[in-house]
C-alpha cells in the first residue's frame, strides 16, 4: 500500500544533502517539523517549518535531554492509520499523524574520538533520535523513516514516481535499515562502557560493523562477500589505494596477515611478503632494499602472486626491484613520484598507502553457524631476559636480537610452524601442517632449494614444543645451530640431550603461539 505524506519530522546531526530533500517535501506540500539546529538551518536556506516546541505546546527541558519524548509526537509516528480505535484516540486529542521521519544520531563516535570527558561523551547519547527511529521503523506500514543522507535521493524518487507517497517495500527496507542503525549505535556505546570499565569478555557480545564495500566474490568466485568496518572512535580502515584494481577478499585478507607481522617490525626496515594468509618471507635491514631482496629471495616461487607489506618509503630503486616481479598488492608507508611511475605501469597492481594505518590488535574472532569464538590477540613481546637456555652452549647478547627475530615471525604462521632464519631474514617456512615434523621438512626444504648458502649456523624458531626428538634431528641434520621453542613438553629432556649431543644452543621462551 502507497501511502501519502502529509506531516514530516527532521532532526538531524549531520546537515548534508538537505536542500534537494526540501525542495521535494515542498513540491507535495509535505509540512515539516524541527527543532534546534536543523530547525535553523531549515529556515536559513528557505523553508517554512515548524519549531517542536510549538508543535507539541511543550519546550525542551533538561538542557535538551528532552524534546522529542512527547505522546504528541509518539503517537503522531506509532498509531495505525488502519485502526478506529487508534484513529479514535487520536481526534480525542487532536494529533496528527507524522508520515515521515527523517532522523540521525549524535555523533557519538566522534565525542568520543576527541574527547575523554565521561560527561561531555554522555551528553552525546543519543536518546530521543533513536526513540523515534525504532518507532517509525516499527510501524512501517504506515510511516517512512530515513536515517542516512544517502537514502535522501531514493527517498525523492519515490516521492516523484508516486506523487507524494511511498511504498511499502521502500518502506519495509527504510526500516530494516533504520533497526540496523540503532543496533549498530547502541553497540558503539556498549563498547565505549566496556573499555571504560576493562570488561573484555562481556556477558552479551555485539560485533557491529558499517559497510564499507561490497567485494566481487569472496575466498572463490562462487562466494558472497563485503568488507565492514568499525567506525567505533570514528575508525576507518586508513589504507589509500592509489593504483590498480579492485580488492578483493583474498587480498584483504592477505593485507591483514602483513600488516600483523610488519606491526612488529620496530627496530630497521621491514618487509614482509604474504601468499595465502602466510608468510614466505620477511627481513628486517638497515637498507631498506636489502630488506626487500632478502625477503624476496626466501621464497620466491611463493612469492608469485603474493601481497608486500613495507614500513618504509617506496624510491625508484626498489620500485625497479618489485616491477620485476608479479605482485597483487603493494603496500607502504608512502610512494615517491619516481616509484609510483614506474609501478603504475603495471596495470593491476594494487598500491597502497598505509601511511596513515595504525594497527590495534584487540580481539580476534572466529564464527561458525551462529556461534562465534572470541579471544584477546597474541600481541605479548618475547622478553629476553625471561629466554632460559637449557644446553651447554650459550648465545651471545649479539645473537639473542637475531633469536628474537625468528621467533617473533614464528608466532604469525599458521601452527605448526617452524621458521628458519639467518641475519634477519626468513630462509625456509614451513607452516600448517598437523605434524611438527613435517613442517621442519617442508622449512628445510625451502631452504635448500633457494638459500642453501645460508643454512648454516642459522636459527630455528618453533611457535611450540617438540614433542619427540625427530624434529630437532631433522634441522640439525640441515645445518641449524640455534633452536627457540616454548619448551614443556615431557620429552623436553630427550630434545635438549639431543641438542646437547649435536653442540647447538637451545631456548625456551615458556610461552606457545598457535595460530591456527
Amino acid at each position: 500500500m502507497n501511502l501519502k505524506i502529509k506531516n514530516a519530522l527532521i532532526s538531524v546531526s549531520d546537515k548534508g544533502n538537505l536542500i534537494s530533500l526540501l525542495k521535494t517535501l515542498k513540491k507535495f506540500n509535505i509540512k515539516i517539523i524541527s527543532s534546534g539546529g536543523t530547525y535553523a538551518t531549515i529556515i536559513k536556506l528557505g523553508y517554512k517549518c515548524t519549531e517542536l516546541s510549538k508543535y507539541t505546546g511543550f519546550k525542551e527541558m533538561l538542557d535538551g535531554r528532552v524534546k522529542t519524548l512527547h505522546p504528541k509526537i509518539h503517537a503522531g509516528i506509532l498509531h495505525d492509520r488502519g485502526s478506529k480505535k487508534h484513529k479514535n484516540e487520536m481526534s480525542k486529542q487532536n494529533f496528527s499523524a507524522i508520515d515521515l521521519i527523517i532522523v540521525n544520531f549524535y555523533p557519538f563516535q566522534k565525542v568520543v574520538t576527541n574527547t575523554k570527558n565521561p560527561n561531555q561523551i554522555i551528553e552525546n547519547i543519543d536518546i530521543g533520535g533513536p526513540t523515534m527511529v525504532r518507532a517509525a521503523a516499527k510501524n512501517f506500514k504506515n510511516v517512512t523513516i530515513v536515517t542516512n543522507k544517502n537514502d535522501y535521493e531514493p527517498l525523492i524518487k519515490e516521492l516523484e514516481n508516486y506523487k507524494g507517497k511511498t511504498s511499502l517495500k521502500f518502506r519495509e527496507l527504510m526500516s530494516s535499515k533504520a533497526f540496523g542503525l540503532t543496533a549498530y549505535y547502541d553497540a558503539m556505546i556498549t563498547n565505549w562502557f566496556n573499555e571504560k570499565l576493562n570488561i573484555k569478555f562481556p556477558e552479551r557480545k555485539t560485533i557491529f560493523g558499517r559497510k564499507l564495500q561490497e567485494l566481487r566474490y569472496g575466498e572463490n568466485p562462487h562466494q558472497q562477500s563485503s568488507i565492514y568496518v568499525n567506525d567505533y572512535n570514528d575508525k576507518e580502515l586508513k589504507f589509500n589505494q592509489i593504483h590498480g584494481k579492485e580488492l578483493s577478499y583474498n587480498n584483504y585478507n592477505d593485507m591483514f596477515s602483513s600488516l600483523e607481522i610488519l606491526n612488529s617490525l620496530k627496530k630497521n626496515f621491514g618487509t614482509v611478503i604474504i601468499k595465502h594468509a602466510n608468510p614466505c618471507g620477511v627481513s628486517e635491514n638497515k637498507n631498506p632494499l636489502i630488506s626487500f631482496k632478502n625477503a624476496y629471495a626466501s621464497d620466491p616461487i611463493s612469492a608469485f602472486g603474493g601481497v608486500i607489506a613495507c614500513n618504509y618509503k617506496i624510491n625508484k630503486n626498489i620500485a625497479t626491484e618489485i616491477s620485476k616481479n608479479f605482485l597483487e598488492v603493494i603496500l607502504a608507508r608512502g610512494f615517491d613520484s619516481q616509484s609510483l611511475e614506474i609501478l603504475k605501469r603495471k596495470k593491476n597492481l594494487r598500491i597502497v598507502d598505509i601511511s596513515n594505518f595504525k594497527l590495534k590488535n584487540l580481539i580476534s574472532i572466529k564464527s561458525f553457524d551462529g556461534s562465534f569464538l572470541v579471544q584477546n590477540k597474541d600481541n605479548i613481546v618475547l622478553n629476553k631476559k625471561k629466554l632460559k637456555c637449557v644446553t651447554k652452549l650459550k648465545p651471545n647478547k649479539n645473537e639473542l636480537a637475531a633469536i628474537q627475530f625468528a621467533f617473533n615471525v614464528c608466532k604469525h604462521v599458521k601452527s605448526n610452524a617452524i621458521v628458519l632464519c639467518n641475519n634477519f631474514s626468513t630462509i625456509g617456512i614451513g607452516a600448517g601442517q598437523p605434524s611438527r615434523l613435517d613442517s621442519c621438512k617442508i622449512a628445510v626444504q625451502k631452504a635448500k632449494q633457494f638459500q642453501i648458502s645460508k643454512i648454516k649456523n642459522s636459527i630455528a624458531a618453533s611457535d611450540a614444543f617438540f614433542p619427540f626428538a625427530d624434529g630437532i634431528d631433522e634441522l640439525i641434520k640441515a645445518g641449524v645451530k640455534t633452536i627457540i621453542q616454548p619448551g614443556g613438553s615431557i620429552r623436553d629432556q630427550e630434545v635438549i640431550n639431543t641438542a646437547n649431543k649435536a653442540k647447538i644452543k637451545m631456548l625456551f621462551t615458556g610461552v606457545r603461539h598457535f595460530n591456527h
